[in-house]
């Protein structure tokens, strides 16, 4: 069972139902990867999504990154990649897979640079934040392509279009 907690910061607004999104966004991902085990009712598996501004992420980045600028969306793992699929015999049966965070600064400008709505965009960005809690990266091509196409998959099963599709001007 996966359990999604929220806290959104004051910018999001609540015209959006942060919650759902995230739930969402987050199940998908995991759906289309080879840890659909954690949506099994044997685990329950917690990721904590904040909704946050970017001076927030900036700060953040700042600190484990060393990059003093704020971004889109940073992911902190709290399981090693080759436990995952151990969870399942877990005597705890419970584990916190991580924290996402989002900027909405940030978000909101690459949305609008894309041409589609917060919403949609922050949707990737959990997708993305998500798979990273799971392991995958983005560090060289291969890498960046395996991942791509996992979001690729989970965002269309939520009827996004392909956020890394060419567009033509």
């Amino acid at each position: 069972m996966l359990e999604v907690a929220v806290d959104a910061a004051e910018p999001w607004g609540t015209a959006t139902d942060w919650e759902t999104l995230c739930d969402r966004a987050a199940r998908a991902a995991i759906a289309h990867s080879p840890y659909t085990l954690l949506l099994d009712k044997t685990v329950t598996a917690e990721i904590s999504v904040r909704l946050g501004d970017d001076e927030e992420v900036r700060a953040l980045n700042a600190q484990y990154r060393q990059k003093d600028r704020p971004t889109n969306v940073l992911s902190f793992p709290m399981v090693q990649t080759d436990l995952i699929e151990g969870l399942s015999n877990s005597d705890d049966g419970e584990v916190l897979l991580g924290d996402i965070i989002l900027a909405h600064g940030v978000c909101a400008a690459e949305a609008a640079e894309k041409g589609v709505d917060v919403a949609t965009h922050a949707t990737h960005l959990v997708v993305h934040g998500t798979l990273h809690l799971l392991g995958y990266d983005h560090m060289d091509d291969v890498e960046a392509e395996r991942m791509e196409q996992l979001e690729r998959d989970a965002l269309a099963s939520l009827d996004i279009a392909d956020p890394y599709a060419v567009r033509e001007d």
